[in-house]
Formats: structure tokens, sequence, C-alpha cells
């Protein structure tokens, strides 16, 4: 029989089940600013598309107002919303860890959660103002 060797279950495949996993809230703001960054790129060329539709002439203004009051509109727009909000509060904390404002665990942990919810709530302000 040949010798075990000691090193085998290092090499096996690990199974990562990310329902029981539990990430810490900066994982979770850290996730979630790179994805509001990658949804607001993706919102650029329909927003570009309705401004020039909207400066075609009146007709295209016309369909342009349309287009923005319909409810996949205004669900996109809520999403944008929140999406921008979320990034730039984000990004600021981002920027004070930069400067070793925060840097604690404890500190960390409550900016990421005061990032998160201070994004939704101006998130959605914003898009209260915009489209109530």
């Amino acid at each position: 029989m040949p010798p075990k060797d000691q090193n085998s279950h290092r090499k096996r495949p690990v199974f990562l089940d990310l329902r029981r996993m539990h990430f810490p809230p900066q994982a979770i703001a850290s996730i979630a600013h790179r994805l509001t960054g990658v949804l607001m790129i993706l919102a650029i060329p329909p927003a570009t598309w309705l401004f020039a539709l909207s400066l075609s002439g009146p007709a295209g203004f016309a369909r342009a107002g349309e287009v923005l009051t319909g409810l996949p509109a205004r669900l996109a727009g809520l999403l944008l919303a929140l999406a921008l909000a979320h990034h730039l509060f984000a990004g600021i904390r981002y920027l004070l860890l930069d400067l070793d404002i925060g840097i604690t665990r404890v500190t960390a942990r409550r900016s990421a959660l005061l990032v998160m919810g201070v994004g939704v709530i101006a998130g959605l302000g914003l898009w209260w103002g915009l489209w109530a």
C-alpha cells in the first residue's frame, strides 16, 4: 500500500455554500460600491439615447417624456438614485479610510452600516424629489 500524503486533504476542492456565509458590513458595502459603479456606467447609453431623443425636436421631447413617466423608467430611476447615493457615500468613506480615518474594525463596521443606511435614505429622497 502506498504511503499516504499528509497534505492530500489540501488538494481536494472546497465547496463554499454562499447562503451559509455571513459577510461583514464592510464587505457588503465594498461589493455594493463596485456594483453601483458598474450600474451607473451601464446607465450611460440609455441616458444618452434619451437625451438625444429629447433634443431631436418637439416630438422627440414628448416621446422622451412619455418614456420617463412609465413604470419601468420610474423603477430604473429608483435603482439609479439608490446606486448614486450609495456610491457617493461609500466613495467618501473610502477616501476617509485612505486618510486613516475610521480604520479600526469597530469604526469601519459602523461607517459601513452608516453608509448603507444613509445611502438608502438619500436615494429614496432623491428619487422622491425627481419622480414624485
